[in-house]
């Protein structure tokens, strides 16, 4: 039997901040203790928060390890291993690498590193050498032209425990605004306006082609699997209500406040992006984060490009949105966790994973001093 015993710490529980003590046994937390521990062998927290590990279930943080560089793609499991590392040391300690399936003609390098990811995913956790807890969030391109087949590659894989259906075409979603759509590819491509233009064009009458089709087809195919299922970048509030009829009950970043009030409507849950709130807006120029927060429409947030965003994001929430401290460190431990059905976890509760993070604000701004997962320190 292994035990740690974590004292002078301000304890996050679900309702309320408690100084006090934890007691952790074979992986689990047995105890969760007011005041202060007199052990001998007692671990002194020194007045610092220990929340629980974060849940992340959106990070595509794993595309940015592989490539650092536009015309440098780094070692696949490297790359992967430098992304449990961050991970790790933002105190995510459960990971939903979210891998793009399917590549609407910009990013290739996107479907090369979800198959390789999925390999090294395979063989590295049953290893028990990864730092973080790894799970496969499937994000399928619908009008894509080589998303079934990556589909197919993958639907019954154990680490699968998420999927989101995705459509970046131009016009819609994220990319509601053509004008903008095309500086950006313009910008990144070095394209001509006539070569974005015949792209645009391009792209349009292949998701008129292929996007019901192939949306049909995936949710056939997993329908086996029960997962959740989340919608991406929502924009239109009929196809939210026609999701919603066909079980997907994530809205995961929608671009609108209107988007996100309607999801509440229907009963669905909203992920919004940390980095969102870390930079005080959009990078796309969609609705703020933080205001779907004051508006009561978020329920988890997620780290999209930036796992370190993750408890910086709860920090600021709480500080700026006039929501409590637990209300925020829930949005990125217990609201993630329900939503992904992981119900060992995401709460200071005895009898859950210890899953931990010690946060210690210098100046407003946390930072992460130490993490446990299942009990073991990993950062």
């Amino acid at each position: 039997m292994s035990e740690t015993i974590l004292t002078h710490a301000l304890l996050v529980l679900p309702e309320d901040v408690m100084p006090g003590t934890l007691v952790l046994r074979d992986g689990l937390i047995a105890e969760v203790q007011p005041g202060r521990s007199s052990l001998a062998g007692a671990v002194d927290c020194g007045g610092d928060h220990v929340i629980p590990g974060v849940v992340d279930l959106h990070t595509d943080n794993l595309e940015r390890q592989v490539q650092p560089r536009a015309n440098a793609r780094w070692p696949s499991r490297s790359a992967l291993l430098a992304h449990d590392a961050q991970c790790a040391a933002a105190g995510v300690t459960t990971v939903f690498d979210a891998l793009c399936l399917g590549d609407l003609g910009f990013d290739p390098g996107r479907v090369q590193t979800f198959y390789e990811g999925v390999a090294d995913l395979a063989a590295l956790v049953p290893s028990g050498l990864l730092k973080a807890e790894h799970l496969l969030h499937l994000r399928c391109e619908l009008p894509a032209t080589d998303m079934v087949p990556a589909v197919e590659s993958v639907a019954d894989h154990p680490l699968v425990a998420m999927v989101s259906l995705m459509d970046h075409s131009p016009g819609v979603g994220q990319y509601r605004d053509i004008p903008r759509y095309r500086a950006m590819r313009q910008r990144q491509k070095q394209m001509s306006d006539a070569e974005v233009d015949a792209r645009i064009a391009e792209l349009l009458e292949r998701r008129a082609r292929l996007r019901e089709p192939q949306r049909r087809w995936l949710l056939d195919r997993i329908a086996h699997r029960d997962l959740p299922l989340a919608s991406h970048d929502d924009d239109d509030v009929e196809e939210m209500a026609r999701n919603a009829e066909d079980g997907i009950r994530i809205s995961e970043f929608p671009v609108t406040m209107e988007a996100a009030g309607a999801a509440r409507g229907l009963g669905v849950t909203v992920i919004a992006g940390a980095p969102n709130i870390v930079r005080g807006g959009s990078h796309s120029g969609n609705v703020a984060a933080a205001d779907l927060i004051r508006a009561g429409a978020v329920d988890a947030l997620a780290s999209d490009y930036v796992p370190a965003a993750m408890v910086e994001a709860a920090w600021i929430a709480a500080a700026t949105t006039g929501i409590s401290l637990p209300r925020a460190v829930a949005s990125i431990t217990d609201g993630p966790a329900r939503m992904a059905r992981l119900r060992d976890r995401g709460r200071l509760v005895a009898g859950l994973r210890a899953d931990l993070v010690r946060v210690r604000a210098v100046e407003g701004l946390p930072m992460v001093r130490a993490v446990w997962r299942e009990g073991e320190r990993v950062a």
